[in-house]
Parts: C-alpha cells; sequence; structure tokens
C-alpha cells in the first residue's frame, strides 16, 4: 500500500540510533523527506548520506537550539508535515533513592523532548494538509515500575499531554498520537546479555527474560516493528485517527 508519504517531510528526534534510526529509515524509503537530529555528529554520521535527509546536532532540551533546528528544516525543505518525539532513555532508581535533582531531571527531559520540538514546529504543521505527530511513550505509562518510578511518573504525564495535545491541536488540523514500547531490542538488552556472560544464546534468554515480564509473544520486539506503527500513523491514510495510544509491546501483561 501506498502510505501517501512521498514528498512529505518529517522530522524525528533521536533518530541516530534505535527506534529513531529505524523509523528514519522507513520514512525514506516511503519516498519522504527526513530531518532528523542526535547529539553526537558522529551517531548522526552512520545514518549515512541521503538526498531526502538533513541531519543536525541538537539537544532537544535547548529549545533555542531545537528552533534553531526547525529553521534549518524549513530552509531545506519547505515545509513540515510530521513530527516525531522519540528522544528520551529510562531512569533505574526506586523511591527510596530519587532525590529532588532526579525527579527534575527526568521530568524536564521528558516533556522539553515534546515541548520543545512541538513550539518550534507548530507553525509550519499548521500550513499543511496532512499535520500529523507522534510521541514516542512506553507501556511504564500506564503501568509504571516501582524500579523506574520517575520515569513512569513522567511518562504518564506525556501520555495524558498528548491526548489533551490531540484536542486542542485538531481545530489547526494536527493529529497528535503515541506509541507506547514496551522492550525493545535496540542494542542495551544484547549488551546486558553479554554482560551476564551465560551459557544460554541470546535466543533462549530472551526467551527467558520476555517470560519473566509477561511478554506473550515470548521475545523482546525489533526496532522495526515500532518503526511500522509511527509511520503509519504519520500517513495521511490515517487522517481520521488522533489522540489514541498504540502499544508495541508484544501483549505484555505487567510491567516488571
Amino acid at each position: 500500500m501506498d502510505l501517501g508519504l512521498t514528498g512529505r517531510t518529517v522530522l524525528v528526534t533521536g533518530g541516530s540510533s534505535g527506534v529513531g534510526l529505524a523509523t528514519v529509515r522507513m520514512l525514506l524509503d516511503e519516498g519522504a523527506q527526513v530531518a532528523t537530529c542526535g547529539r553526537r555528529p558522529e551517531a548522526l554520521e552512520r545514518i549515512g548520506p541521503h538526498e531526502r535527509l538533513h541531519t543536525t546536532v541538537c539537544d532537544i532540551r535547548d529549545a533555542e537550539a531545537v528552533a534553531r533546528m526547525v529553521d534549518g528544516v524549513r530552509e531545506r525543505f519547505g515545509a513540515l508535515d510530521g513530527l516525531v518525539n522519540n528522544a528520551g532513555q529510562s531512569r533505574m532508581k526506586p523511591f527510596a533513592e530519587c532525590t529532588t535533582e532526579d525527579w527534575r531531571d527526568e521530568l524536564e527531559l521528558k516533556f522539553d523532548g515534546v515541548l520543545n520540538p512541538l513550539k518550534a514546529a507548530l507553525p509550519l504543521l499548521r500550513r499543511s494538509d496532512a499535520a500529523a505527530v507522534v510521541n514516542i511513550n512506553a507501556v511504564l505509562a500506564k503501568e509504571p515500575s516501582p524500579r523506574l518510578i520517575t520515569t513512569s511518573a513522567a511518562r504518564a504525564g506525556i501520555l495524558n499531554l498528548s491526548k489533551s495535545l490531540s484536542r486542542e491541536l485538531a481545530a489547526d488540523g494536527v493529529r497528535v498520537n503515541s506509541v507506547c514500547l514496551g522492550l525493545i531490542d535496540t542494542g542495551q538488552w544484547e549488551r546486558r546479555y553479554r554482560a551476564a556472560e551465560t551459557d544460554r544464546s541470546y535466543d533462549a534468554w530472551q526467551a527467558a527474560l520476555a517470560a519473566d515480564r509477561g511478554i506473550a509473544l515470548g521475545r523482546l520486539g525489533r526496532a522495526e516493528e515500532v518503526a511500522y506503527a509511527v509511520t503509519g500513523l504519520l500517513s495521511p491514510r490515517a487522517s481520521y485517527i488522533t489522540g489514541i495510544s498504540v502499544d508495541v509491546c508484544g501483549g505484555i501483561s505487567h510491567a516488571a
């Protein structure tokens, strides 16, 4: 199926690795013009040159830098039809170990990662006839983990924010949806496997991890499986979908 993304322009934050990189590559395959950013120039270089790709070194927590990045997208492509807010990370700490700074840093990172790009991009998105925003989130937003308490709380806030934005921006023709991830194999889990120094194969180790985390499909997800959901929501074919949350989590039944 033609997703109608040929010639459309999409900005993907955090596109140098993992889910962001898979989304960038899938959008390029669909004929879109893609802008992306990352904090390390060497990581962006690994994406590879492409005539429809624009990269910027940018920390999404810096509102002025984000505004300059969006200006660069406008100068390069002249328009913006989609925004994928993907930058973020997890903080592995229980409540007893969290400082006030931990809470502040985690909340600022998650909210700045959505609000800074959206504020900068919104004037361009409002000019599009098929504007879409996809916020990459996590199932932690719905099923919090005590070992990730600051991240769980921040993720829940972003899910709530996304729903509110979908209603407020509907009048401007801007759709807002969320994709909530479970355990996705983007490299970190393979590193943990090597660190475990187990005799089991990686597949067997994954299966045991999936069983422990209550994942019905019995394995970790792949970045490209997330990218399919993101790309579909960005497509003009999804023009009547807004305010929803799509879980890409293998049927997880609980958050560990």
